[in-house]
């Protein structure tokens, strides 16, 4: 007698090095023919845009370590949103505030400084990141993350709710705070 395991309405179908490949449902209508994102051990990268509020599976860190702009929009829902970003060394994400939204980052490669406070005179609370650690922002939090080291930092950025518009792509931070202005992010 053999075990197979039961993952819902999708059946493994493909092992692609370390990601099972799954297929859908025919039952999941609606979602059975669409372009699904993966990244393949053959070489094959993920697609980095915007999936808006439609469900997703997604392996993030090589989603984060693919990434060279200074923010992709990944996935923009009702209620959150994953953005990509790769600051360059020495760089930051650069002082700012969000009155009314959380905020987590999640590092996936390089090292940087996390700094927080209630003003933005006032950071007064200070650490470093590395791979793998989260710094978590609460609304209404002053902060900022410095690329301390010499590879560019990956992370991607939860925010609850949304905090830019569905489909954002900024290639550089000058893009970005250009876009920004005037809609209130407290940036510096």
């Amino acid at each position: 007698m053999y075990y197979i395991p039961y993952y819902g309405n999708n059946m493994p179908m493909y092992n692609y090095g370390d990601q099972l490949v799954y297929w859908a449902s025919p039952y999941q209508t609606g979602y059975a023919n669409r372009a699904e994102p993966s990244r393949f051990s053959n070489g094959g990268n993920i697609v980095l845009k915007d999936y808006g509020a439609q469900p997703l599976v997604i392996n993030l860190k090589d989603a984060a370590k693919q990434n060279d702009t200074y923010r992709t929009a990944l996935w923009t829902g009702k209620n959150s949103q994953i953005t990509l970003m790769s600051i360059n060394a020495g760089d930051n994400i650069g002082l700012e505030v969000h009155p009314n939204v959380d905020q987590i980052l999640y590092i996936e490669q390089g090292e940087g400084l996390a700094q927080m406070g209630p003003s933005k005179n006032n950071l007064n609370y200070e650490r470093k990141v590395y791979e793998n650690y989260a710094v978590v922002v609460p609304a209404g939090t002053w902060h900022n993350v410095t690329n301390t080291g010499n590879v560019p930092l990956k992370l991607y950025s939860i925010y609850a709710p949304p905090n830019h518009p569905f489909g954002t792509v900024h290639v550089t931070k000058a893009d970005a705070i250009a876009s920004e202005a005037g809609y209130g992010q407290g940036n510096e």
